[in-house]
């Protein structure tokens, strides 16, 4: 049987472990050709590890669970729109 996804149940009513069993399954069946490469997520993701506003996989200025924000090809950074750009890409366009 498969357990319905309640939306509109507060922490302390969630099933923690299945909850992120459950964002695992979402992150795993993201759709391949909407994904940054793999090289790049891991950039993100080491990004966000160095950021004061994550708490608890959790972006504190939006909310969203950083590894898969950082898995969608064309997210950005809410902290700072360009935190997630590339140093080149930073000063290519400063140039412009």
């Amino acid at each position: 049987m498969n357990q319905k996804i309640c939306r509109r149940c507060l922490l302390a009513q969630m099933d923690e472990d299945a909850n992120i069993a459950a964002l695992k399954r979402y992150i795993a069946a993201y759709p391949e050709e909407n994904r940054c490469s793999p090289e790049e997520y891991a950039r993100r993701l080491a990004v966000c590890e160095t950021c004061s506003e994550l708490a608890n996989a959790m972006c504190a200025l939006c909310g969203c669970y950083v590894e898969l924000r950082a898995l969608k090809r064309e997210m950005y950074c809410p902290a700072h729109g360009d935190k997630w750009k590339k140093n080149g890409e930073k000063q290519q366009e400063e140039q412009n």
